[in-house]
């Protein structure tokens, strides 16, 4: 068992990662339950780790209530949040009670954002169940849903009161759900840690083949580094956590030309807008050529996407810089990007000129 502390003063919480948690889970949830039924918010994807979970839950004598969400991006909508929002209250949720997430981003995404405004704020814990929510969503207390203006943009941040990740349920992951997750795992190393992408280059096809040892030292690692960046930076204001949008504004306009489906997962997304982030931060003399095509070379051998047009994106720059007008990260008319001097050496621009990446993006897809 690896237990890591998300120090966050009053809000502060653990993240438990053992293998095999989720059939033990009961032992964690008891204190939190009150003695009332608990509300599990879950998709159709995992019918089965819900079952494993009920069943937990019943041996223990805590008594559960499944609300059971269409699968797929598009959930996150507000049209999903009336529905989810309207169970809840129908279940009889109180302010005090604790409501369960389990699955990936989507499901931690809009249970969190549920429960940051129902009855004013109720608690949840996250359970996840995809490699890029064990990772990372399901870390630090962003919650929100998309809307036709872009991702992400209508959300609160509320951080759970427990974090409980079951390596072993990556089992029943697609293989193309577990090389989208790896993105947010590379993403750990590019940002200031070589070292650790020098682990990924050597343990990452390990990894995504299902060893248990590289799986649970790829977690371990990456929620201690994300646990680490939300405590100094909880909110995105000192600019400490912004470094971990690394990859997103290229991918978030990815996606949003994508419609938001799985057409693009948000991992292959993220992967392709890393290795955008690294070309164009080579482009302007800002980072060394080799290092690009290290992060290139690295997420093309494990099948990820590694430009617009391999992520199936042939949008013009300008189309795709209109997404990225949209991001929520816009500020006074600037949009800040996630670039690079290397591997490892990430850190904020604030000057950059959105007509040069349209013409940056315009060359990938000439070329």
């Amino acid at each position: 068992m690896t237990i890591v502390p998300v120090a966050l003063g009053s809000r502060s919480y653990d993240v438990v990662i053992e293998r095999g948690l989720l059939s033990r889970a009961a032992e964690r949830l008891a204190p939190l339950a009150r003695g009332r039924p608990m509300a599990i918010v879950s998709d159709a994807n995992v019918a089965p780790h819900l079952a494993t979970l009920r069943d937990a839950l019943a041996a223990a004598g805590i008594a559960s209530e499944a609300i059971v969400m269409p699968a797929g991006e598009n959930t996150k909508s507000w049209t999903q949040l009336e529905v989810l929002t309207d169970r809840l209250l129908g279940h009889g949720v109180e302010r005090g009670d604790h409501v369960i997430a389990l699955g990936g981003g989507v499901v931690g995404d809009l249970a969190g954002f549920a429960c940051s405004i129902v009855k004013r704020g109720c608690g949840f814990v996250q359970v996840p169940t995809t490699l890029l929510a064990q990772v990372d969503s399901s870390v630090g207390g962003k919650t929100a849903i998309n809307t036709k203006a872009g991702k992400n943009l209508i959300g609160a941040f509320h951080q759970p009161s427990l974090v409980l990740v079951d390596p072993d349920v990556l089992d029943t992951l697609p293989a193309r759900e577990q090389r989208a997750g790896y993105a947010e795992v590379v993403k750990y190393g590019l940002i200031d840690d070589c070292a650790f992408f020098e682990w990924c280059e050597a343990n990452g096809a390990k990894l995504l083949a299902g060893d248990p040892a590289a799986r649970e030292c790829a977690i371990a690692h990456s929620v201690a580094a994300k646990a680490r960046i939300v405590a100094e930076d909880e909110r995105e204001t000192a600019g400490k956590r912004a470094l971990l949008n690394l990859g997103h504004t290229f991918g978030h306009a990815l996606e949003a030309e994508a419609g938001f489906s799985d057409k693009l997962l948000h991992g292959e997304a993220v992967a392709a807008g890393m290795a955008l982030a690294f070309a164009y931060s080579a482009r302007r003399g800002l980072c060394p050529t080799q290092d690009a095509e290290r992060v290139t070379a690295h997420l093309r051998a494990v099948g990820l996407p590694d430009s617009a047009t391999a992520a199936g994106v042939t949008a013009s720059g300008a189309t795709l810089v209109d997404h990225m007008r949209h991001d929520k990260k816009m500020d006074t008319g600037a949009l800040p990007f996630l670039l690079t001097r290397g591997i490892g050496r990430t850190f904020v621009d604030h000057s950059v000129d959105l007509a040069d990446v349209a013409a940056f993006l315009d060359e990938g897809r000439e070329r």
